[in-house]
């Protein structure tokens, strides 16, 4: 990873996430020393200060006044609040840079973050999943007008420490993102914990059906990475004619899973639009 300058980072809230990030940051050689992070809660600035070394303070204002990127990794129900106590400072002139705003929150839109945060700031939405607290995530990035392109990169760079990042040309698509990685792991462990328990019933150990399960979910994803073959086609190679294994996806075939995933992930990120216009409404 590359940082195109050397920018100071502030995050605000000192969660699993924010604590996820700079580990990553740090991981990949970043001063720690230009790294803030704030929170209300006591414990965890002394928590997070302890762990990586950084910058910590219970003052947002204090935090950000020097900060070439803010990280806004607070709730989203709280983030309205967060933000516009933060546009005079963020909004304030500064000698040859302007302030990017990286926010984490699901479901704010750019533009209620420009209304909170002041009309101009250069902001990156950002959809990470829970695989970045173990630097394994995927993460769909959107940039507002006003975003550099070094920006742009820093950005980029950031979110790379914990996982995969992918650029998207319209904000809506992060309801999809939302729906396909943001939800995503919730549906693997669904699949995975099915699994489990039916290998159960079959007759193997509690312990044995997890550990066989979990591996071979690790495994097949390990070899669609790897592999330069769709997955349709690693299916397709792994059926035998008249096998155990085209006997059991015929099962899926019937109970129609590809209609079921298709509508699974619609519901998704049909919440995800709702969610954004409830939220942006009611901290507007």
């Amino acid at each position: 990873m590359t940082i195109m300058t050397d920018p100071t980072i502030t995050f605000i809230g000192a969660g699993n996430m924010a604590r996820s990030l700079i580990g990553g940051l740090i991981t990949n050689g970043f001063e720690k020393s230009r790294i803030w992070a704030t929170d209300p809660d006591a414990d965890k600035c002394q928590k997070i200060s302890e762990i990586f070394g950084i910058n910590t303070s219970a003052d947002n204002g204090q935090a950000v006044t020097n900060a070439d990127i803010i990280i806004l990794a607070v709730k989203p129900q709280v983030i309205g609040q967060v933000s516009r106590a933060l546009a005079e400072t963020i909004s304030a002139p500064r000698k040859d840079r302007n302030v990017l705003v990286i926010s984490v929150a699901a479901g704010i839109l750019c533009e209620d973050l420009e209304d909170w945060l002041g009309k101009g700031t250069a902001i990156v939405r950002a959809m990470p999943n829970t695989p970045a607290l173990v630097q394994c995530g995927a993460t769909g990035l959107y940039a507002n007008q006003y975003v550099t392109r070094e920006q742009h990169d820093q950005a980029e760079s950031i979110l790379n420490a914990v996982g995969l990042t992918l650029w998207l040309e319209e904000e809506q698509m992060i309801n999809a993102v939302t729906a396909l990685s943001g939800s995503g792991p919730a549906y693997f462990f669904f699949f995975m914990e099915a699994i489990e328990a039916a290998g159960i019933e079959l007759g193997l150990t509690a312990e044995t059906s997890r550990l066989l399960t979990l591996q071979t979910a690790l495994g097949a994803a390990k070899m669609a990475i790897e592999s330069p073959d769709s997955t349709a086609t690693l299916r397709q190679k792994v059926t035998s004619p008249g096998g155990t294994t085209e006997r059991a996806l015929q099962v899926l075939n019937d109970a129609k899973l590809h209609s079921t995933l298709e509508n699974t992930l619609r519901a998704a990120s049909d919440r995800a639009a709702e969610l954004s216009k409830i939220l942006g409404k009611s901290d507007g």
